[in-house]
């Protein structure tokens, strides 16, 4: 172990649970938007990013933008939200680099966790492959087939899995767990 988090300074700990609450704030906001534009199933997923069968253009002219405000169950019946080629690209130049930071600053928290060697090796590693498959389950879906929605499925919920994880055993380990004293 590097260093330990459960014999850190006062101030130590305030930070990490700063981090990881703010994290976990901002999880729960990007599961409510998942929710609200791809949902959480593959039939929604692949709605969301395979191409669509049909297409209707209508030239610039004739487009016609009106805001009213709707209830979560008019939202659902809406046509499905589309992810264009353009809209994936952005998508992955904004959120792969922001999920490496936090999977890097979560990774520096399990270094300060009393777990084994092995389990830190593969929560680290499972902090940084689920943005992964999460991505490349979009891409896939796009470009190969809709059957691989159900990898941008596993890629979301092992993202929110390693935060639960770090989080619960961070607090745990900073708060709760008695202090052990070295002998």
């Amino acid at each position: 172990m590097l260093y330990d988090l459960s014999r850190a300074d006062a101030r130590v700990k305030w930070l990490v649970t700063c981090l990881l609450l703010t994290f976990a704030l901002a999880y729960g906001f990007g599961g409510w938007m998942v929710a609200l534009y791809a949902g959480f199933g593959p039939k929604q997923v692949a709605a969301t990013y395979a191409p669509s069968r049909m297409s209707m253009a209508m030239p610039p002219e004739s487009t016609v933008v009106v805001e009213h405000p709707m209830t979560m169950s008019q939202f659902a019946e809406a046509a499905p939200h589309q992810v264009d080629t353009a809209l994936l690209v952005q998508d992955t130049h904004v959120h792969v680099p922001m999920y490496g930071v936090i999977a890097a600053c979560l990774s520096v928290v399990v270094l300060g966790l009393r777990m084994s060697r092995r389990a830190a090796l593969g929560t680290i590693s499972l902090l940084f492959a689920a943005p992964w498959l999460d991505f490349l389950g979009m891409w896939l879906t796009k470009f190969l087939a809709p059957g691989f929605a159900w990898l941008t499925i596993v890629g979301g919920w092992a993202m929110a899995a390693g935060l639960v994880i770090v989080t619960v055993m961070a607090l745990w380990q900073m708060w709760l767990m008695k202090e052990r004293t070295v002998s």
